[in-house]
């Protein structure tokens, strides 16, 4: 399904399904520009020709129809679907507006032309450029190869050196410019995602401004423009996030080619050239060769990397033996000997380099020493999920939640690097743990956010560990949203007993920063970027792992908004089944719930993207010692590094608080599930901002909510999507007339567009 991925690490191999790989994304690169230049060439026949304007909305309307996105990876998110059936909807709308003539669309051009033409020139025509450089590298790298290997050993010893040096360079070179072209390649494909479809929904906008048919077909049009605005705006985050991580790594291996290149314990593969003698004579053919160590089986094909196309049949042999041959038996360099049980004679062959010959005597157990390239280890951790380790996360989640969770910006500002270690540093030493202050203006807000999020990558394996990893996107990924949730539950009881009790603490935390989301700007979407990189991290570094950050961020979304259910109820045995109770439907009753993050598009603000995600490095499993109590902290005693303090939380009495008097779902009436709601003023769900459906606790100066004013006009601060009939769907700026309170507990009611409906009482202002 979809393109595949192309790794960095094929670049350095160049093999021929590397090649394969390449050319379909240039295809679908070609594909996507035909079709640009065929859109354009519409549209301005839309806008020249008035008696002509029928015919061409119908061809312009059939082309977007016919045309599918290919996305990279073998699933897509609920924005990408929604952006994929977008032509198709585009091409409806167009389709029903087939009869109706009038006047000339001014702005088409600015609003569609100009953007398609400047996607085009700049990027699709950027990565044309790149594929000539990569050509025209390809064939001088291969000449001089050649030409290199052709030279003969009895040349001096100075000539050689300098030979080598020459063709080192030129191999530098041409991996660079593969790196700089597979990169090119895959921006453009995940760029025409947002960069091609918002002209094509700015230019059906302005139809709707100038046509009043167009006006009344607009109301209807106006749930998809809303759930689309809302994936455009998610899928072009996500995609600077995984811009950036695939640009920080195509820069690791520009800097560390050999690093980075993957070898397999497996298989050896990549070029060598043969000895064939034919009528008396020696010739030396290129092949690419694959050798599988268990079954010592070699396999070899023609293949040209000019042309990129295959010359001859796979010739496969099993091998007996392999020597090293000596520069004084033959003119040619790099060489050795192989002996095949099936196949006669000996067959002499050429590696690229003295290390790649090294690495195939390796491979095949030749008279070569055998050593095995190992990267070098990183410093070990000193984060451990052990009582210090809680204790620090308690401390800092103390502090953010009394002093600063209010702060835009929470956890996407990061702090001070010197700063962040001086304290984590500090925290983590037993002699200076019971000295650190939080509560002090030395250790800004920032410092401390940072200092748990380094501390969660400083662990020896992400906290939702390795070997999970793929089980928790593979969750992600599933068509059912309760599937998705109840997977994930089932998961989570699966991992170690200290990971769990961390993370729980974690996602309790988040799911109040979460509440306050109108005055720190971090909703359940933005946390998931900021966290998703750090805890579902994968083992090993690769493109692929990087386009499925968005599905870690989807994980850690569910994981908030669901982490009562989650951590508190046991999974159903058999696993990936979810909660014991019936999953109610989807309709607005007393006892419903409201949907969560992965029922309805995931909305984020135009802020900055940080990426988390560190450097993953191969560390040793860590046995965690002691057992963490979950309890709070207590913010007027010190920190203990050499056991758990318990003070009282918020499970206990309540002195002096009540509960605030109003409706709730009856899933919460539970008395279990009150009595592990923390203290603090009543405000919306942590979880979701679309509904306060989980009670809190408030002081008794602040027990009853206000009250908004009936009949009165309020503006909408976000966008948001409608889950079922009685609610209104709406962009951020909307204006709604005649609002009042509502008889749900959270819920406003107001007129949009001559519909009455309810609208997120916290997802507006009133003006």
């Amino acid at each position: 399904m979809g393109l595949p991925a192309l790794e960095f690490s094929d670049c350095c191999v160049d093999s021929p399904q590397f090649r394969e790989r390449l050319k379909s994304h240039e295809l679908e690169l070609d594909k996507t520009n035909k079709f640009i230049k065929e859109l354009i060439k519409d549209g301005k026949a839309l806008i020249q020709a008035l008696k002509n304007l029928s015919t061409a909305k119908r061809k312009f309307a059939e082309s977007l129809n016919e045309f599918k996105f290919q996305c990279i990876g073998d699933a897509e998110t609920d924005d990408e679907i929604c952006i994929a059936k977008s032509l198709q909807e585009f091409a409806g709308v167009l389709q029903n507006l087939e009869d109706e003539r009038t006047r000339m669309i001014e702005n088409a051009s600015d609003v569609l032309i100009l953007p398609l033409e400047r996607f085009r020139k700049e990027q699709i025509g950027a990565a044309k450029e790149a594929k000539k450089k990569y050509d025209k590298e390809t064939e001088k790298y291969c000449t001089v190869l050649e030409k290199h290997l052709s030279l003969s050993a009895k040349k001096k010893e100075a000539h050689l050196h300098e030979a080598d040096n020459q063709v080192d360079i030129v191999r530098h070179h041409f991996y660079e410019v593969s790196l700089e072209y597979v990169f090119k390649v895959q921006e453009v494909q995940e760029r025409k995602m947002f960069e091609f479809v918002e002209p094509l929904l700015a230019f059906l906008q302005g139809l709707f401004t100038y046509y009043h048919h167009g006006y009344e077909l607009a109301k209807d049009f106006n749930h998809f423009k809303t759930d689309l605005t809302i994936s455009i705006q998610n899928t072009r985050n996500r995609f600077e996030s995984t811009r950036s991580e695939v640009e920080c790594l195509m820069k690791k291996m520009k800097e560390n080619p050999h690093e980075h290149k993957s070898i397999s314990p497996h298989t050896m593969e990549g070029y060598l050239f043969v000895q064939e003698k034919r009528s008396f004579v020696s010739t030396w053919v290129k092949y690419y060769c694959i050798y599988h160590r268990e079954p010592k089986r070699m396999t070899m094909m023609l293949f040209d990397q000019k042309s990129g196309g295959k010359n001859g049949d796979e010739e496969s042999f099993t091998l007996k033996s392999c020597t090293r041959r000596k520069s004084d038996s033959i003119e040619k360099r790099f060489c050795f000997d192989i002996e095949a049980v099936d196949r006669q004679g000996v067959i002499t062959m050429q590696a690229l380099s003295e290390e790649d010959r090294r690495l195939w005597m390796e491979a095949m157990d030749g008279r070569e020493p055998v050593y095995t390239l190992n990267r070098d280890s990183q410093n070990e951790a000193m984060a451990q999920l052990d009582v210090i380790g809680f204790n620090v996360v308690k401390k800092f989640i103390y502090a953010i939640e009394t002093r600063g969770i209010d702060e835009q910006g929470l956890y996407r500002i990061v702090g001070v690097s010197s700063r962040v270690q001086k304290l984590l540093s500090l925290v983590m030493d037993p002699k200076t743990c019971a000295d650190v202050e939080l509560n002090s203006t030395e250790w800004e807000i920032k410092t401390i956010t940072s200092a748990i999020k380094h501390y969660l990558r400083m662990l020896p394996a992400p906290l939702m560990t390795f070997q999970y990893q793929r089980s928790f996107i593979k969750a992600a990924k599933l068509d059912n949203p309760e599937a998705r949730v109840a997977e994930i539950h089932s998961i989570v009881h699966r991992l170690p007993e200290k990971n769990r009790q961390m993370l729980e603490l974690l996602m309790k935390h988040l799911a109040k920063v979460a509440g306050h989301h109108q005055q720190n700007l971090m909703t359940v979407a933005n946390l998931g970027v900021v966290f998703g990189p750090t805890l579902l991290r994968p083992q090993e570094e690769t493109v692929a792992a990087i386009m499925d950050i968005k599905f870690q961020n989807i994980v850690v979304e569910i994981l908030i908004e669901n982490h009562q259910r989650i951590f508190k109820d046991m999974p159903v045995s058999g696993g990936g089944q979810g909660n014991s109770q019936p999953n109610p439907p989807r309709r607005r009753s007393e006892g419903s719930k409201t949907p969560s993050c992965s029922e309805r598009p995931l909305t984020l603000f135009h802020t900055s993207s940080f990426s988390d995600k560190d450097k993953v490095e191969k560390r040793n499993s860590v046995v965690v010692n002691s057992s963490a109590d979950l309890s709070s902290v207590n913010c007027n005693s010190a920190l203990s590094c050499s056991r758990l303090d318990s003070p009282p939380t918020g499970d206990g009495d309540h002195d002096g608080l009540q509960l605030p008097k109003q409706s709730r779902p009856s899933s919460l009436q539970n008395p279990k599930v009150l009595s592990s709601v923390s203290t603090g003023p009543a405000s919306p769900s942590p979880t979701s901002p679309r509904s306060p459906s989980w009670p809190t606790l408030s002081a008794p100066s602040s027990e009853s909510s206000p009250v908004s004013p009936p009949a009165r006009k309020a503006r909408a601060l976000y966008a948001c999507k409608a889950e079922h009939d009685s609610e209104l769907s709406f962009i951020a700026g909307t204006v709604f007339e005649d609002v009042h309170s509502s008889r749900e507990p959270g819920w406003l009611e107001g007129t949009l567009e001559g519909k009455r409906g309810l609208i997120p009482e916290n997802y507006v202002e009133f003006v």
